[in-house]
């Protein structure tokens, strides 16, 4: 509504269209991997929903998974993705497109990060590098990324459809990554639009 106003736009529709065509000109075609160190951790994003039982039960809401990588005491790059499960399968392919090979991977004790080491990560659990006893010690700068992916979520955009949550998370992968240089990301994004196909309305709404 922002942009509508801003442009002058007389249709809703269109300010919605414009501004999906511009996130999904925001990952670059040949980003780098994470380096380093990186912490990876996954989390449930969405509405409240009073079905949903607790722990890993997914009712009503998507689950994402964060790598971060370890920049002193600091944040350094970041990267979101929807998955399907939690499952080792999918959270080893997260890894492996975002993480480059022989990175050090902080994670916690969910099974499904158990094939890591076996895929060349060196592996190390939270637990063994954290105080247990004062969780906020534990995967600190994904524990960061997460609340502030919600909090910008429902604050700007009032929540979104799962649908469409990928190119959001695109959106604030952009944005996080390019937070200390926000005015030379506009340029970014327009060199980034000319290396990616055109997206038309059947391919962002079906």
């Amino acid at each position: 509504m922002q942009l509508q106003r801003q442009l002058g736009i007389r249709r809703y529709e269109t300010a919605w269209f414009v501004l999906h065509k511009l996130r999904r000109a925001m990952i670059a075609p040949e980003r780098g991997l994470l380096t380093g160190e990186v912490e990876v951790d996954e989390a449930f994003v969405g509405g409240r929903n009073p079905a949903r039982r607790g722990g890993r039960d997914r009712t009503g809401k998507v689950l994402v998974a964060v790598a971060v990588e370890v920049r002193g005491t600091g944040s350094g790059r970041v990267r979101l993705h929807a998955l399907p499960s939690a499952d080792r399968p999918s959270l080893l392919g997260f890894a492996q497109a975002t993480i480059a090979p022989a990175a050090i991977v902080h994670t916690n004790g969910w099974s499904g990060y158990g094939y890591l080491a076996g895929a060349g990560y060196d592996h190390r659990l939270a637990g063994q590098h954290y105080r247990l006893a004062d969780r906020t010690l534990i995967l600190p700068r994904a524990h960061r990324a997460i609340p502030g992916l919600k909090t910008w979520i429902a604050g700007t955009h009032h929540g979104t459809s799962a649908k469409h949550l990928q190119v959001y998370l695109d959106e604030f992968t952009f944005r996080h990554n390019r937070r200390h240089t926000p005015m030379a990301a506009f340029q970014t994004l327009l060199g980034l639009g000319t290396l990616h196909g055109p997206s038309t309305y059947r391919h962002i709404t079906t």
